[in-house]
């Protein structure tokens, strides 16, 4: 068991690492000069990313204890942020494989933890997908093509989050064939929980564009406005994470998020005069994903070494939300 958790480890560093080198090399070669750097704002954008991650891991909380599952609040926030590391394996599944890992106890059902760990991910994506299609909608007309990928995205996304769709596609995954009680359970996920999830997930999204805003800041350009253009970073930081989170087999989505976000912020970059808008742009992205990325570690490192107490008899600070939330 120890074995096979070393070398799960090393897997995972492995393919942050080559995030790392290849986040770094394209950075380095669109440097044209034309940045101030401000180390500061890269340490701001850091912390306003792992904050914004905050509202995700609360939300996913929530699930968990509608579901009838009892985690204590630390414990779940530790098995979310580790467990962000996964997606920089191939195939995305490492992800459910870590939080799932991470959480279960005798308070929390695997198969419920799996449960769970989809809810959250996909009202995220819905989430940041809904965001950038109204964005895209409103202020890119002049290119329908992305204004239909994002409704396409947030379609694709939203969907198998709706509450009916969710249990009938949970029942035909065979999703607890061995328990009624877990059939059970997901009936009390319903459109409050629902409606919660979204709330959350738009000030987790708002949070990760000021990330953006505070990297852009990082690089030394000027005419920024962290509330006038809010709208912009949201929407291009979200339909960037949802077009590489759609893509499976690239590890973290290397490449395709970079490709979005640098698309939709040259003509902003342009508008404020930035010389070298297009090399700016995708040097903006790849400092974004060294950025979350670096955070990503520092945070699973620390969380990792701060393991949670187990609970006493009869502590019921995990207890389950009522059914019907």
């Amino acid at each position: 068991m120890l074995f096979v958790k070393l070398a799960l480890a090393a897997a995972i560093l492995w393919w942050v690492k080559g995030t790392l080198v290849d986040g770094w090399r394209e950075l380095t070669q669109r440097d044209e000069g034309h940045w101030h750097w401000q180390p500061g704002w890269l340490v701001a954008a850091g912390l306003i990313y792992l904050a914004g991650l905050l509202p995700f891991a609360l939300f996913w909380f929530r699930v968990l204890r509608v579901l009838g599952q009892r985690p204590t609040l630390r414990e779940t926030l530790r098995a979310y942020y580790i467990g962000h590391l996964g997606k920089y394996v191939p195939g995305k599944a490492m992800v459910v494989v870590m939080r799932t890992a991470l959480i279960r106890s005798d308070r929390v059902a695997t198969g419920m933890a799996a449960v769970s760990v989809f809810v959250e991910t996909l009202t995220m994506m819905a989430v940041g997908a809904f965001a950038a299609a109204v964005y895209l909608l409103l202020f890119f007309r002049q290119e329908m093509m992305w204004s239909v990928a994002a409704a396409l995205l947030m379609v694709v996304s939203v969907t198998p989050t709706i509450p009916p769709v969710f249990r009938r596609l949970a029942r035909f995954a065979r999703v607890g064939r061995a328990n009624p009680e877990t059939l059970a359970r997901l009936d009390s996920l319903g459109f409050r929980t629902l409606a919660v999830g979204w709330a959350m997930a738009l000030l987790g999204w708002i949070l990760l564009g000021l990330s953006y805003w505070a990297t852009l800041r990082a690089m030394g350009l000027d005419g920024l406005d962290p509330l006038g253009h809010l709208p912009r970073y949201v929407a291009g930081v979200a339909l960037a994470v949802v077009a590489g989170f759609l893509l499976l087999i690239l590890p973290g989505g290397v490449g395709v998020r970079e490709a979005f976000l640098a698309r939709l912020m040259v003509p902003y970059l342009q508008d404020l005069g930035q010389p070298g808008a297009a090399a700016t742009a995708w040097a903006s992205a790849f400092l974004l994903r060294l950025v979350w990325t670096v955070s990503e570690l520092l945070i699973s490192g620390i969380l990792y070494v701060l393991k949670p107490r187990s609970l006493r008899p009869g502590d019921d600070s995990g207890a389950p939300t009522p059914v019907g939330s």
